[in-house]
């Protein structure tokens, strides 16, 4: 169950992220609601997951998930750019949180 709050986490997060880029710098009214609803519901479902998930095993895949999955909404959604110094960062993110998974969750 812990697994499945930490997915929600991510896509609440990540829904959050995306809408703060479509605020507009907080000048939207519709876009800036769905950041701030979208961070507290993060937060509480990260919360939650801490009851049965460890620590830097939740936090590891919450953030490096998150960063990854806003690096790719950021190429397709908004154009942004591509480079090998992007994809290496991408790569040592998701390494990270398969190393932190592998070294002992519980």
């Amino acid at each position: 169950m812990g697994y499945l709050l930490l997915a929600g986490a991510i896509a609440a997060e990540v829904a959050a992220t995306t809408a703060m880029k479509y605020s507009d710098g907080f000048s939207r009214l519709g876009p800036s609601l769905v950041t701030a609803l979208g961070y507290v519901v993060s937060f509480l479902l990260l919360a939650r997951t801490l009851k049965t998930v460890s620590i830097g095993t939740a936090y590891a895949i919450w953030s490096g998930v998150g960063t990854a999955t806003i690096a790719v909404l950021g190429l397709l959604l908004f154009g942004e750019g591509l480079n090998l110094t992007k994809v290496a960062g991408l790569v040592l993110i998701i390494g990270g949180v398969v190393v932190l998974n592998l070294g002992g969750a519980h």
